[in-house]
């Protein structure tokens, strides 16, 4: 792929592709061991309509010499704090862990985005420990492989492995030592997307994001496991392009219509 172009903002931001000037905004978190290439394929569906910025995490790619941050909020902090560069605030979406980086990130602001995307990741309120740190090589490969993050083939290659390991560890001790500290829900609606069997996450404590945010949110369970954004690229597509039509060139409104859930459950 070549060189993408970047935001200022110490290189934490990533754009893939061309938009509108007056395009509206979709900041995007990645998942655990995750990269800002994770939204490659969204910002290309999303283009022109849509302008996609991905933040590209320290230790991944690029930015592989730089440490892992073990601590989510720190992680968090440190996005917050070169957010200026992007200008207004824009929507954002996060993936699993990428959900509970932008919830931090935004919570604190004095202008929170017009609706936040929170897909695959129990509601902060509902997060638990897993597991006791350090995680061996072994739990952690055997858990990706749970939820679907690598194929056997990937899993068997040493030198991917390797490479993969340090971010992983990093991110998943970053999850697990995390501790949601009560608060005022988000002055944004949240909408909530999740797989209907994803091991990670049940749709119960996804749903639970609505009590995280302002009325108006809205929820969307999809078939698939945890990676099932992945599955999903261009209906996900069409639920943001719809939120963000409701939100663009004005403030959320509560009275304004919302599509209807797509929740498979009673």
């Amino acid at each position: 792929m070549a060189d993408v172009p970047r935001t200022s903002g110490a290189g934490w931001f990533r754009r893939f592709h061309p938009a509108a000037a007056d395009a509206p905004r979709l900041l995007c978190f990645p998942h655990a061991g995750g990269s800002a290439n994770a939204y490659h394929r969204l910002s290309e569906i999303l283009s022109p309509d849509i302008q996609v910025i991905a933040v590209q995490y320290p230790g991944r790619q690029d930015r592989h010499r730089e440490p892992v941050l073990l601590d989510l909020r720190e992680l968090a902090a440190q996005i917050r704090a070169e957010l200026p560069a992007l200008g207004p605030m824009p929507a954002c979406f996060g993936h699993s862990m990428g959900a509970m980086v932008a919830f931090e990130v935004v919570r604190d602001l004095a202008e929170q985005p017009p609706v936040l995307f929170a897909a695959g990741r129990r509601a902060p309120s509902r997060s638990a420990q897993k597991c006791v740190h350090p995680m061996s090589d072994t739990d952690i490969l055997a858990d990706i492989e749970l939820l679907g993050g690598m194929d056997a083939r990937q899993l068997r290659n040493r030198a991917l492995t390797r490479m993969i390991l340090p971010v992983l560890r990093g991110d998943y001790e970053a999850i697990d030592t995390y501790r949601y500290e009560p608060g005022p829900p988000l002055t944004c609606p949240i909408v909530v997307l999740v797989g209907d069997e994803d091991p990670m996450t049940p749709v119960e404590d996804a749903l639970a994001w609505r009590d995280h945010g302002a009325a108006g949110g809205d929820s969307h369970v999809l078939p698939g496991g945890h990676f099932f954004v992945d599955a999903h690229r261009d209906r996900i597509a069409r639920i943001i392009r719809d939120r963000l039509a409701v939100t663009a060139g004005e403030a959320y409104r509560p009275d304004l219509p919302v599509h209807s859930s797509e929740e498979s459950h009673a």
